[in-house]
């Protein structure tokens, strides 16, 4: 058996075997099942978590969503950045005609087959992201999302040797590479905490002879984490949220009101456009957004009518409305949600499927009505000062 891309480790008795993979190389996942099948280890460890776990097992789970329910709860953005992430792992995949993560289906089905203890040993997918999306500020998110959607629906193939230079990547860390070198603390959380998580996971898998299923990037890290002790619930934590953004959401809509009830107040007119500046502004801008998306008709006037009034209130969102109507006049079928996998692979296909149609209505209104509050309040105060000055 060759022992390349294999680091075996002994740590008080127990035997740890670390096979470091490419997330959508063939030849992975046959050395994957010829490790498993040859140690027989009492524990495989694979770098998923439950979430991940639970796609992987379960094809058709698209089928069981209520897109309704995904509106309602606030996660249609992050099912959207999730399918964007996943849809470069898929084209991949795609190109060198194999599944996606098959060397962490392959994990799984050979622990089973030799009867060992299967380990879900990452951290929860949005335990990471909450991490990262807490530590790099207003311009790095907006960095991050522009760099991600843009080089998942980069065209160019990759050669079987550029493949196998994955290896040395985690499959998320590789996207983000670039972003990085800008922004270092992004590796602590996609990276650094990974590490240690998972380190101590393996570290207490049953057994005396423990493999487990690795993206490549993690295996250096692992071997200096996995003799110390890491306290997974403290690195399971979400970031406690700043007070800040909440008292500026509810600061924003008071300070426009406030002014254009004063200049009612002063000048009867000049309140009129203020108040029909801001209500333009917030309209045209959300309608915008959810026409980008190819938002149904009813869905963009829902937008234009509600986003004036949802900017005001940092509890409302103009795309959860937007969405909702748009889901309800085109209802994803069941061979959209089958359709799903296949339709991320490309810009059009967001656009096509009417499951990710909706989330980009909800994203792009709300985008929408972001900078037409902006916008719209900018032009409400320079009335307001015009105004003042010219009384």
């Amino acid at each position: 058996m060759s022992e390349e891309n294999i680091t075996r480790i002994d740590l008080d008795g127990k035997e740890i075997i670390l096979i470091g993979t490419a997330h959508v190389s063939r030849q992975s996942a046959e050395q994957v099942k010829e490790v498993i099948d040859l140690e027989k280890p009492d524990s495989v460890c694979v770098e998923l978590d439950e979430q991940r776990y639970q796609s992987i097992v379960a094809g058709n789970k698209w089928r069981e969503m209520d897109i309704f329910k995904v509106i309602k709860e606030k996660k249609a953005t992050f099912l959207l950045m999730n399918l964007v992430i996943s849809s470069f792992q898929k084209r991949l995949a795609k190109q060198f005609d194999i599944k996606p993560g098959q060397e962490m289906i392959q994990g799984i089905e050979s622990a089973k087959e030799v009867g060992a203890k299967l380990v879900l040993a990452d951290r929860n997918i949005q335990v990471t992201f909450a991490r990262i999306w807490h530590g790099i500020g207003l311009r790095g998110k907006a960095q991050l999302l522009v760099q991600i959607f843009f080089s998942i629906f980069n065209d160019e193939n990759i050669s079987e040797e550029e493949l196998e230079k994955l290896k040395s990547q985690d499959m998320l860390n590789s996207m983000l590479n670039d972003f990085t070198e800008s922004f270092p603390r992004l590796k602590v959380p996609l990276i650094d905490e990974r590490d240690q998580y998972l380190a101590q996971k393996i570290k207490e898998a049953p057994g005396n002879k423990v493999v487990a299923v690795l993206g490549a990037a993690h295996v250096p890290g692992i071997k200096e984490e996995i003799n110390k002790e890491n306290d997974v619930i403290a690195l399971s934590q979400i970031p406690a949220k700043s007070n800040i953004p909440k008292i500026i959401g509810w600061l924003i809509p008071i300070l426009i009101l406030s002014i254009i009830s004063y200049t009612f107040y002063v000048n009867r007119s000049a309140g009129i456009n203020q108040t029909m500046s801001w209500v333009l502004w917030n309209g045209f801008a959300s309608a915008i957004g959810a026409s980008i998306a190819f938002g149904h008709p009813l869905a963009i006037i829902t937008a234009f009518i509600v986003a004036p009034l949802s900017s005001l209130n940092p509890l409302l969102a103009a795309g959860w409305f937007a969405g909702i109507v748009e889901a309800y006049f085109r209802r994803p079928s069941v061979a959209d949600f089958e359709q799903l996998s296949e339709d991320v692979f490309t810009i059009k296909g967001f656009w096509r499927n009417k499951v990710t149609r909706i989330l980009l209505v909800v994203a792009l209104t709300n985008l929408g009505s972001t900078l037409g509050t902006f916008i719209g309040g900018a032009e409400v105060v320079r009335l307001f000062i015009k105004t003042i000055l010219g009384s």
